[in-house]
Formats: C-alpha cells, sequence, structure tokens
C-alpha cells in the first residue's frame, strides 16, 4: 500500500491522508528504515528449521528441498542438441503442478586468488627440471588471471510443497526430487540432492561473500544451545536505506527484470552469469492450474471484446468508421486470443515468473557499476532491471535458495516462454590433483584442467587441420605429464619432431632406420605381457600379425601357416620362459630358424619371406634391443625407416609400448601413449587390428593412448576406427 501510495504521489499532486493511513505509513517506514542500525541477523533468517536430510520448513505447512545440477554445453552445442535440451526443460516444467514452487538459483561467488593460484605451482623436485616447473607455473596462473576462474559458478533448483506434517511431505519431496533428477539426466546434466549441511554452506556462502570458510556439526547445536542460523549469519545486516543494504562489510542491491520484449533470447540468462563479479540470479516459477489459466485468458478476451464494442459505439456516435479501434486493444486482443489458442491446442501451460537480481561488492560505487552493468545486459534483450524500493530485505531472502519468494511482481509466461531461460551455458572443466592444463574454453575464456585418469574413459583422439596445434598439444600434454605425474612417457614419431622436447627431459630417442645402430627386438616379452597366466597368447598374435604383414598377401595367412607360426613360437620361448634373462631372449633368426626346422611347405614359404629381414639388406630388427627403453620418456622415431619397414616398425613400437604397460601396471604406475600422424597406423589391416586392441584394453591396465591427425578422411576409411572412437568416448 505505502508503495502505490508514493508512486501516485510522484506523478500527480499530492492528497491528504487520513491520521490512520499516517499512522500505517509510518510504521511501513519503520519497518523497512529503522534507525539506521545493524539489524540482527539471526532474526532476519526467515526458516524456521532445517532437518539433516536436507528438508527445511518454511512455515508450519510448507517445506523445501534443494537439487544441485552441473553445467552442460548447450551454448557450443548443435542446433538439434539444442532443441533436445530445450523440449527436455519444457517437459521439467510442465511437470509442475499449481502445488509446487520451484527457484532456479545461480551463485557466483569469489574464492581466495592466492590459494587458488597455488593450486597451480608444481613443487620443486631439486632435479634439472625445476627451471621448467618454475616457467610452466607461471605461464598456467597468467593465464588463470586472463580469465575469471577465480570464480566459483554453482547452479541449484529448490522446490517447495504444502503438507499437513513432516512425514508426508518428506515423502512428497523424495519423490518430486526423484522425478526432477530424472529430467536432469534426459538434458545430460549431473544432479544430486543437497543434505543440510550442503545447504547451509550455500547460505553461508551468500552471507560472506568474501570465501570465508563455513565449521559446522550437527552435535555442537545442543551442547552450545545454538541455531543453525548462528552457524550462517553474516556479522550484521543494515536495511536503512530504500535501494540497498548492508551485508557485514558489503554492500547489496536487490533488483528485478521487467520483461518488455515480445520475443526472449536463450542467451539472456547466460550473460547475466557470464560477469567476473559476484551476483546472484533467481528464477521464482510457479505453476498456475491450466483449466483456471484459460478461464483468466477467456475472462480477458470478453473485458477486451467489451471495451471494443464500447469503442464501436463510441466511433458510430462520432461520425467516425467504427473499424477504426486504439491501436493497443486491437493488438491485446489479438495476443489474448493467440495465448488462448496455445493453452488449448499445445502443450503449453501458464507461469508466474519472477526474476531477481543480486549484486554485493565492497563499495557502495562498485555496487553501483556492477547494477548498471547488469541493467545493460537486460537492455540488451529490450528489457529493463529495475531496482526494488524499500524491499531490498524481501529481494535479499527471495534470493536465498530456500524456495520462498517475498516479492510479489510476477510476470506470466507460457512454458516456452519460461524455458527461454536456459539454465546451462558451457561445462567447465577445471579439476584438482594432477589436471594438467588443456587450453581455454570457446565460450568463457576459461582455463580447462583436466585429470584424464579421472575420467570414464582416459583415451583421446585429436584432430585438426594442418597447423592448427595439434603436435604441440601432444607436446604440451607430455610435458604436463612428465612434470606433475611420476607416469611413464612413450611417443610414435613418423616426422622426427618430438627429439628436443625428449632430449631437453633427458629421455630416450630411439632411431629406427635400416642404417640405425639402435635396436629394438620385436620379440622382446615379460612375464605380465598377457591376463593369462601364460604370456604367449597375445605374444603369440602380436608375431601372428607380424608375419601377415612380411608375408604381404592379399588374403593373409592361410590355416597351416598360423599353426606352424604359432609352434615355432611356442618352441623359441621355452628356453626363456625357463630361464628368464636377457640373453635367453628370442630373435627373428631363432623364429626363422625354428620354422625351418619343422620341414614343412608352409613353414619353409613363411621362413623365405622372413629372410629378407633376418638375413636381408632390412635386417634391422633381428638384433637384441640395445637402448634404454626403460627411461621415463621414450620416443620412437621411424621417420627414415622407408615403405618397406614402416609398417613393421609401427606394429613393432605398438607392442613395445604394451610391453612397457603391462610391465607398469604390475607397480601401480600409468602409461601415457602418443600416436603422431595416426591415420598411418590404420592403413594396414594388422597395425588398424592392434591399434584397436590398444585403445579397447589400455585402460584396463593403466594406459592412456593419445592418437593426433589431420586426415580425418583417411582416418574414416579404415573399418576400425568406429571401434576406436566408440573406445573413446
Amino acid at each position: 500500500m505505502f508503495k502505490k501510495q508514493r508512486n501516485e504521489a510522484q506523478e500527480r499532486t499530492p492528497v491528504k491522508l487520513t491520521r490512520a493511513e499516517k499512522k500505517e505509513i509510518q510504521a511501513v517506514i519503520r519497518k523497512y528504515k529503522g534507525d539506521g542500525k545493524p539489524h540482527s541477523a539471526q532474526e532476519s533468517i526467515p526458516y524456521e528449521a532445517m532437518y539433516q536430510d536436507g528438508i527445511c520448513r518454511l512455515t508450519p505447512r510448507r517445506f523445501s528441498k534443494c537439487i544441485e545440477f552441473a553445467d552442460i554445453s548447450y551454448q557450443l552445442a548443435q542446433a538439434d542438441t539444442k532443441t533436445a535440451i530445450f523440449e527436455n526443460l519444457c517437459d521439467l516444467y510442465n511437470y509442475l503442478d499449481a502445488s509446487i514452487h520451484i527457484q532456479f538459483s545461480f551463485l557466483n561467488h569469489k574464492i581466495d586468488p592466492r590459494q587458488y593460484a597455488k593450486s597451480l605451482e608444481i613443487r620443486a623436485q631439486g632435479d634439472d627440471f625445476d627451471d621448467i616447473r618454475t616457467e610452466y607455473s607461471a605461464i598456467l596462473k597468467n593465464q588463470l588471471v586472463s580469465g575469471n576462474n577465480g570464480l566459483m559458478k554453482r547452479k541449484f533448483l529448490t522446490y517447495t510443497i504444502e503438507a499437513d506434517n513432516l512425514k508426508l511431505a518428506r515423502a512428497r519431496l523424495h519423490r518430486i526430487e526423484t522425478d526432477l533428477l530424472g529430467y536432469f539426466k534426459s538434458m545430460g546434466a549431473v544432479a544430486w540432492g543437497l543434505d543440510a549441511t550442503a545447504r547451509l554452506e550455500v547460505m553461508h556462502r551468500m552471507f560472506h561473500p568474501d570465501g570465508e570458510p563455513f565449521s559446522f556439526d550437527w552435535k555442537w547445536l545442543a551442547s552450545s544451545g545454538l541455531s543453525t542460523k548462528d552457524f550462517i549469519a553474516p556479522s550484521s545486516f543494515r536495511f536503512g536505506h530504500a535501494r540497498l543494504f548492508g551485508l557485514g562489510g558489503k554492500y547489496g542491491a536487490v533488483s528485478f527484470l521487467n520483461i518488455l520484449s515480445p520475443e526472449l533470447s536463450d542467451e539472456m540468462l547466460a550473460d547475466f552469469l557470464n560477469t567476473e563479479n559476484g551476483i546472484v540470479v533467481n528464477l521464482h516459477v510457479q505453476a498456475i492450474d491450466q483449466s483456471e489459466a484459460i478461464k483468466t485468458v477467456k475472462r480477458k478476451i470478453t473485458d477486451l471484446d467489451a471495451m471494443k464494442i464500447q469503442e464501436q459505439k463510441r466511433a458510430v456516435r462520432s461520425g467516425y468508421d467504427m473499424d477504426i479501434l486504439p491501436s493497443d486493444l486491437a493488438t491485446y486482443g489479438q495476443d489474448a486470443k493467440e495465448l488462448l489458442k496455445t493453452l488449448q491446442s499445445r502443450n503449453e501451460r501458464m507461469f508466474q515468473l519472477t526474476f531477481l537480481v543480486l549484486n554485493t561488492a565492497d563499495t557502495r560505487q562498485a555496487l553501483e557499476n556492477d547494477v548498471f552493468w547488469a541493467a545493460g545486459v537486460a537492455q540488451k534483450y529490450n528489457c529493463s532491471l529495475v531496482r526494488l524500493d524499500y524491499q531490498q530485505e524481501q529481494g535479499l531472502m527471495s534470493s536465498l535458495p530456500l524456495g520462498a519468494s517475498h516479492i510479489q511482481i510476477e510476470r506470466s509466461l507460457t512454458t516456452s516462454s519460461v524455458a527461454v531461460f536456459v539454465p546451462f551455458v558451457t561445462q567447465e572443466l577445471f579439476q584438482g590433483g594432477d589436471a594438467m592444463y588443456y587450453g581455454v574454453n570457446a565460450k568463457t575464456g576459461n582455463m580447462i584442467m583436466l585429470d584424464r585418469k579421472r575420467a570414464r574413459c582416459p583415451n583421446g583422439l585429436k584432430l585438426g587441420t594442418p597447423g592448427s596445434g595439434k603436435s604441440m598439444s601432444c607436446k604440451a600434454e607430455i610435458l604436463s605429464v612428465f612434470l606433475c605425474t611420476p607416469d611413464d612417457v612413450y611417443v610414435c614419431d613418423p616426422e622426427a619432431e618430438y627429439y628436443p622436447l625428449v632430449k631437453r627431459l633427458h629421455g630416450q630417442v630411439v632411431k629406427l632406420s635400416p642404417t640405425s645402430k639402435s635396436y629394438v627386438n620385436p620379440l622382446d616379452i615379460n612375464l605380465n605381457y598377457s591376463e593369462d597366466e601364460s604370456p604367449l597368447a597375445l605374444k603369440s598374435d602380436f608375431v601372428l600379425s607380424f608375419c601377415e604383414l612380411v608375408m604381404g598377401g592379399k588374403n593373409g595367412l592361410e590355416a597351416i601357416e598360423k599353426t606352424v607360426i604359432d609352434r615355432a613360437v611356442q618352441v623359441i620361448y621355452r628356453p626363456y620362459l625357463a630361464d628368464p634373462r636377457p640373453e635367453n631372449m628370442p630373435i627373428l633368426s631363432d623364429l626363422h630358424q625354428a620354422l625351418l626346422d619343422q620341414h614343412i611347405p608352409e613353414a619353409d614359404r613363411v621362413a623365405q619371406a622372413l629372410d629378407l629381414y633376418v638375413s636381408g639388406s632390412l635386417n634391422v630388427f633381428n638384433h637384441r634391443t640395445n637402448v634404454d627403453i626403460e627411461s621415463r620418456i621414450v620416443a620412437f622415431d621411424i621417420k627414415e625407416l622407408g615403405k618397406q619397414l614402416k609398417k613393421i616398425g609401427m606394429l613393432i613400437v605398438q607392442d613395445q609400448i604394451w610391453g612397457r604397460v603391462t610391465q607398469n601396471r604390475s607397480q601401480g604406475k600409468a602409461t601415457w601413449f602418443f600416436c603422431d600422424e595416426f591415420h598411418l597406423l590404420l592403413r594396414e589391416e594388422q597395425t588398424a587390428a592392434f591399434s584397436c586392441e590398444i585403445w579397447k584394453r589400455f585402460r584396463k591396465w593403466g594406459g592412456i593412448p593419445t592418437g593426433a591427425t589431420q586426415n580425418v578422411k583417411d582416418l574414416l576409411l579404415s573399418p576400425e576406427i568406429e571401434n576406436i572412437l566408440g573406445a573413446t568416448r
């Protein structure tokens, strides 16, 4: 009443008030303005009780519960994906009936920048790489400053119902929670219900924007005589000003969005949240009973028709054309009929929406700047942001994720109009622990910090045009793995471009070529080569693939040829399995001799094919390993192998890496494998099949493979690419 009279007083000349009206106005002023002294913070917080399962009793008959949900990449998604998310969001709103009030809360709060930057520091280890660690940490901190990772963005959905008692409320709230979690799952968003401690922590964060730590335990209440309000309340509230309030040592202001635009954009909410300042955005949504909504619209249409008839009568009396009507009357009548048609023929319902924006700042001037910025966002979409007058306390309490709105400023919208405020922007990846830097988010400019070992599937593919930075990305990731983890790194380098990095990290470069003196034995095996008791089964499969590449036939090996090869494998590994010493490790000449000793035509044919690689000019692989492949980082340079040896060389490299993975698994250590020009592995059936096996099995053995290629067309031509992509998701 006071606000209505104050607005009328601004528009017209003052009117005389009775003594009772004056007393009522003075009482309202005392309530909202007071004497300018801080109010009791505990008494200002409105809820009555908070139960440990997260249920909050707002009034004797009103109860609420809260769900927190993670963001998904909506703004960067394709059009069909956006449509699917939007439709699922509409289904969520249509699920609500008039007895359920929901509140979407979006909280941006700052984190201590010093503590945040400290999480990016790489501790010195007293070796030759501390200078690299220092420089790398400085690069990460610079990237942190350029983005807004100093803000934590959290999203909540609070729903409120009425019930006669707590038992009935608990049963219905948990049932609604299950249904709402299902809707979030259909949209691809991870969501979870909050218990009481988590809800208190959220409100504590809102009342302490500087990030004061939250400390609370339920067993403290009985002994101390305190309530939960005492653990979350700020030092004071000050509501002595009409358009702002004091919150501890900060200033705050609550505004509401006045929706004027005939068409809303799904980017409006994202723009409000895309700020480096602390902001809280709340959407209070109350469903209207469908039959009541239709009756209300019909009544409005009847009123408009009556006004239309009156205007036509007036026009006839004045001698004007009766078809000439005021433009507002014609427009509103048409809009009302369209709304009625929408409610009756489409899957649309009516909702009452209250859109609130809470800004907080250290100084009054900074607060005004933040409010001005938020008003500019609203103006961009042809709306206006209006400061609440003498309702700042109600606005603040309506901004808490309690599910209660104390602001009676509502806008009627249909389901699709409410759902256009899509609560998703883009998924941020900023993990702690051994997370590594992978660039910046294309939408928000924030750092992407990811620990692939914590992902459901750590496998990866890097695809891009020539010069887009695929190899540079691999090198940066190799450096991060080397500096931040104790893991081993293997690189298959077809273009000899990883040599400087590996040498600087004191790694081993194995240059494989017909003239090289660095040798790798393709028949190397360790006793952990397979999950089976005997490691020969998987090794025999590798030897079969090797011989199939050597034979070069279109139809592959015949059944008898596979049998004689497997028999020879059993023979040549018998001495090593009996006495596992390096000098007992077989080489290709041993396999060649074991085939000849069988005196079978099929075995002789395979032996003749192997002769080129045993005693011929391409005998580079007929030697025992003489390089240190036990180094933490090993790069296989296969640039100079030539066409005849490159296929075999890549297969041997894969086998060497598999052997290292199985060895590291027993030590609890991860093994990273980077393969540049990955499409080369998929050209031949044997290397493609072995690559597919790696992508499928590496995860269980602690291996993390990564392929990089620019020739996506060649990649997609491989019949194995579907399996590899399926093992990369």
